[in-house]
């Protein structure tokens, strides 16, 4: 299926793995790439020497594009950008919209730009600074997340610019991603469905916590970083809520200290990110101190498997997943689905049932 997104960064299929802090590194990203998606790797909890590193390692194990997720307001950004250029990764993709002249400096490289946003005007701000491509989520996405339906929100993006629109939260098979194309989006970006793979390297217990949620169980919390924040519903993250303010930012401080030696940072420049953090966005510094936390109880959950300690960033889609298919089966399926919807709807009266990890029809064999 060839679509602008396909012919920008030049994958098989209209579908991207987004960079999840510590779910997307290299082998699930290069499951993906080897699947025909774009894999994306995410930077953010790594050190510049461990992100070259990364890089390296998903290059051996795939011929095929993919790309990394940088934040925008890090300190150390620009020395991020010159390791992607250096090791000539594909795709840059962004959770926060970039500078005029980070993405100039990307694209002079010859580097495709790919911010994600929440809100029409973000898309048409990054459009007009040169962005290749824009991935919006809705707010049934996971992690940081915004009000708008991606229903509402997908066709006013596409309708206020004239680059190719990803769309992301809420999809999980070939249904959504027909829907997807029919709002004339370019393709879906899938979190959480990535994440629930044989190829993700997320602990079994984490997995069997994202299978068992139902749609009721994924909830927005301001818990974690004073921020909306999609996860799984748990009892720790009712903890989180019913903590007082001091006693949270106690702990906030103490997590950030393990995140600054995690991530190699020092304290001034957790300080000027913090500062960064702050520009345009209302933050409070308790909130800044918060926000510093969160990379830590995502590392409990997603690495260490403490699902009593941590937090588990999620879609809305978790509640409807019931399978672990690795890469290459979840996308062969979710292609299938996709042709056989398009099919069907030049014949009304049919319903695709589509196995989404085998390609084949559910009812074959049925009277």
């Amino acid at each position: 299926m060839e679509t602008a997104l396909t012919r920008l960064v030049g994958v098989r299929h209209p579908v991207v793995q987004t960079g999840m802090g510590w779910v997307a590194g290299p082998r699930l990203v290069s499951a993906a790439a080897n699947a025909g998606a774009l894999g994306v790797l995410a930077s953010a909890t790594m050190t510049p020497a461990r992100l070259r590193d990364a890089v390296r390692e998903v290059r051996s194990r795939t011929d095929a594009p993919f790309g990394v997720n940088l934040r925008a307001d890090a300190g150390d950004a620009a020395e991020r950008v010159r390791i992607l250029v250096e090791e000539g990764v594909r795709v840059a993709s962004f959770a926060l919209a970039p500078s005029r002249e980070l993405i100039a400096e990307l694209k002079e490289a010859g580097v495709v730009v790919v911010p994600s946003v929440g809100a029409r005007r973000h898309a048409e701000k990054v459009a007009a600074w040169g962005a290749d491509a824009v991935i919006v989520q809705g707010g049934e996405g996971g992690g940081h997340t915004g009000e708008v339906a991606t229903t509402v929100l997908l066709p006013q993006v596409v309708d206020a610019v004239d680059i190719p629109v990803v769309a992301a939260g809420g999809f999980h098979d070939g249904r959504g991603l027909v829907a997807a194309l029919a709002y004339g989006a370019a393709g879906v970006a899938m979190g959480t469905r990535f994440l629930l793979t044989s190829d993700s390297t997320v602990p079994d217990a984490v997995k069997a916590a994202y299978l068992a949620a139902g749609v009721g169980d994924v909830t927005v919390t301001r818990a974690v970083d004073g921020l909306p924040h999609r996860m799984l519903r748990t009892d720790f993250v009712a903890s989180l809520e019913r903590a007082g303010r001091a006693r949270a930012l106690v702990r906030a401080a103490r997590r950030a200290g393990a995140f600054r030696r995690v991530s190699g940072l020092s304290w001034p420049r957790m300080v000027r990110d913090g500062l960064a953090m702050r520009h345009g966005r209302d933050l409070t510094w308790s909130q800044v101190l918060l926000a510093a936390n969160t990379p830590m109880l995502l590392k409990a959950a997603m690495v260490d498997g403490r699902t009593d300690l941590g937090v588990m960033a999620s879609g809305q889609v978790a509640g409807v997943i019931d399978d672990l298919p690795s890469c290459a089966e979840l996308v062969e399926g979710l292609m299938a689905q996709a042709d056989e919807v398009l099919r069907d709807l030049s014949a009304p009266g049919t319903s695709p049932r589509t196995d989404m990890r085998t390609g084949q029809d559910r009812d074959a064999g049925h009277a």
